[in-house]
């Protein structure tokens, strides 16, 4: 994902604002469209689900908004100010994904696959956020990027569980594949993008200078 403004970026803000204003409404008790397969999570009574559903969802909008230059560029305080809320959210809901993990209805391996989501998806944030706070901000960049592909895991999650329904493999076994890839492929192309634009960077660097 490249933090400018194009195409794909604005493909990616409508799915984030989309998916995020989608997971709110398992903060309504008994609310439509609510999926049994996460209803059955035997943590989701003690609500956790509610909690992992509110920030994520939060953190899944905002998101995209802070890798509009403009936005950096004219309003910093904004973007400090959205900041602070994503990687509270992204924080919030991934100790809650992280005990969710523990509760996954498929076993031992959906449970190894969100698990390390939500350890990598803390991790990168706040890895994010300290950079930040340091004034490394071209670091902070790079990190925030990583955070970012780790909360579009659940975009692309929903992108996949169509396939869980139609594979031969059956569904719960399915599922237990895109535990994994809903978020490794996301964390590799980002390593890609930010490993194939770093020489691209260094290059304009030296010119201005």
């Amino acid at each position: 994902m490249s933090p400018r403004a194009g195409a794909g970026h604005w493909i990616i803000l409508a799915l984030s604002v989309a998916m995020g204003l989608a997971a709110y409404r398992y903060l309504i008790p008994n609310g439509p469209g609510l999926a049994p397969p996460i209803l059955a999570n035997r943590f989701t009574a003690l609500g956790v689900l509610t909690l992992h559903a509110g920030f994520a969802g939060t953190a899944l909008i905002l998101g995209p908004f802070q890798f509009f230059a403009g936005l950096r560029r004219t309003r910093p305080g904004l973007h400090r100010a959205l900041g602070k809320v994503y990687v509270t959210c992204c924080l919030a809901a991934g100790a809650a994904g992280l005990v969710l993990a523990f509760g996954a209805r498929t076993g031992p391996i959906s449970t190894a696959g969100f698990g390390l989501l939500a350890v990598a998806w803390i991790f990168t944030t706040a890895r994010a956020w300290r950079r930040a706070t340091q004034r490394r901000f071209a670091e902070h960049e790079r990190w925030m990027i990583r955070s970012f592909a780790l909360t579009l895991a659940a975009v692309t999650l929903r992108l996949y569980l169509p396939f869980a329904f139609l594979s031969p493999f059956g569904y719960d076994d399915t599922y237990r594949a895109i535990s994994f890839l809903c978020w490794v492929p996301n964390l590799v192309a980002a390593e890609l993008w930010l490993a194939r634009s770093s020489p691209a960077r260094a290059a304009a660097s030296h010119r201005s200078g």
